[in-house]
């Protein structure tokens, strides 16, 4: 097939995958062995970054945009008036080793429409995947996309190939997705999850008895959800979020803030500022609970539904539970320093080694790092001076909203161009 052809399909399949957030670092380690392509070790994937700030690229399309499904607010939909096409797999396989040889992507991650039926789609997922491995002897990165209600067996195979998989549970309620996609079954998201979950499980009890054991899924699982298209509160969100943690061993859920791509009675009217600040805010969310030991009730309950748009989670916290506070910097655990707004875990370990030595005062705080322009209300140390004295919760937001500046840009990220 004609290099314009090849063009034209990458063109119109890299766009439709774009809608897919759920990328992260990989976490894997698979060698490169044998003199072959690529090594993911320490590596990561499209447009994201490792731990140690290296920003790293992955070429990220749909295998196809063809699907028998007409989900509202997806832009493959079956009835949505757009442009079609459809790799075969070995256009993909090419693909990617030639874009790995011109050093312009360190990976693959690959999501499809569904097409025929899920175990179809899957199967030409894996197929992929297994002919980099094993034709082109290809070590990189490797993230497929489960396909809702893809079989046992198909799964099991997918994690011997692939370093992450991910299955995108859409809309965060059973309720919403019935809404917007009655053609789908809850179900049929949650049996590839409880696989993948229970194959890493295994995979790691048999390599603790043998060395050879074949890797599964060595960067784990992770899912997406669509927030903003049906109607529930943040509430809502971050439980989900919380149970598919639990439950499920997830390594990441993505939230991404549901952007018009159909029109759909069912669906909202949205202005374009909200989806984006509330995407942000549940990330920040979800960051405290999977590293600074809150739980999801302490942040949003009955009585407080929704984040607020205009200050972080973690100093709405704060602002809510006064009673808290003050807290000596010079005497609190790192468990509770790690509440303090304006201080994170970085901060909290500098505060604990510097305190050995001697008693730490505004100054010593300045130059450790934290942002004294929040946590001045909440913290005393070895100073007379206290800054918040009497100052109820509204005056101190007000005050910290004054003297802030927001380092978020309303705009959406946008996909490279593998072209320019």
């Amino acid at each position: 097939m004609s290099f314009k052809r090849i063009r034209e399909k990458l063109n119109i399949l890299a766009d439709a995958a774009k809608y897919d957030v759920s990328c992260s670092s990989s976490g894997s380690k698979r060698n490169n062995t044998k003199k072959g392509l690529g090594d993911s070790s320490g590596m990561g994937i499209c447009h994201s970054y490792t731990e140690d700030g290296r920003c790293v690229s992955l070429l990220k399309i749909l295998l196809t945009n063809h699907c028998i499904f007409d989900c509202a607010y997806c832009v493959t939909r079956s009835s949505n008036d757009i442009k079609r096409a459809a790799f075969k797999i070995q256009e993909v396989v090419d693909l990617t080793i030639n874009f790995y040889r011109r050093n312009y992507i360190e990976g693959l991650f690959l999501s499809s429409g569904i097409f025929k039926n899920a175990d179809y789609t899957m199967e030409r997922l894996i197929s992929v995947a297994k002919k980099l491995r094993l034709e082109e002897n290809f070590n990189g990165y490797i993230h497929l996309k489960s396909i809702p209600g893809a079989s046992d067996e198909l799964m099991r195979e997918a994690g011997l190939w692939a370093d992450r998989l991910s299955i995108n549970i859409e809309i965060p309620t059973v309720s919403g997705l019935k809404l917007l996609a009655p053609d789908k079954n809850h179900d049929d998201f949650i049996k590839p999850m409880l696989k993948v979950k229970n194959e890493i499980i295994q995979y790691k009890a048999e390599k603790k008895v043998f060395k050879s054991t074949p890797k599964y899924a060595p960067a784990g699982q992770s899912t997406q959800m669509i927030i903003g298209a049906t109607g529930e509160s943040d509430k809502d969100i971050m439980y989900s979020a919380s149970h598919y943690y639990k439950q499920y061993a997830m390594k990441r859920v993505y939230y991404s803030g549901y952007i018009p791509v159909a029109e759909d009675n069912r669906l909202p009217a949205i202005n374009s500022q909200v989806p984006v600040l509330r995407e942000n805010r549940l990330y920040q969310t979800d960051w405290l609970l999977r590293f600074y030991g809150f739980s999801v009730q302490e942040i949003l309950n009955n009585k407080h539904p929704n984040l607020d748009i205009d200050i972080d989670p973690k100093l709405s916290w704060a602002l809510r539970n006064l009673h808290h506070f003050p807290i000596d910097i010079n005497q609190a655990d790192k468990r509770t320093l790690v509440r303090i707004p304006g201080l994170g875990t970085r901060s909290a370990d500098k505060i604990i080694k510097a305190r050995r030595f001697r008693s730490l005062n505004w100054d010593h705080l300045k130059k450790i790092g934290v942002a004294l322009n929040r946590a001045k209300y909440f913290i005393i140390c070895a100073s007379n001076q206290w800054e918040r004295q009497d100052l109820e919760a509204y005056q101190i937001k007000a005050f910290i909203l004054q003297n802030s500046q927001s380092k978020f840009r309303n705009s959406y990220s946008s996909q490279l161009s593998l072209f320019n």
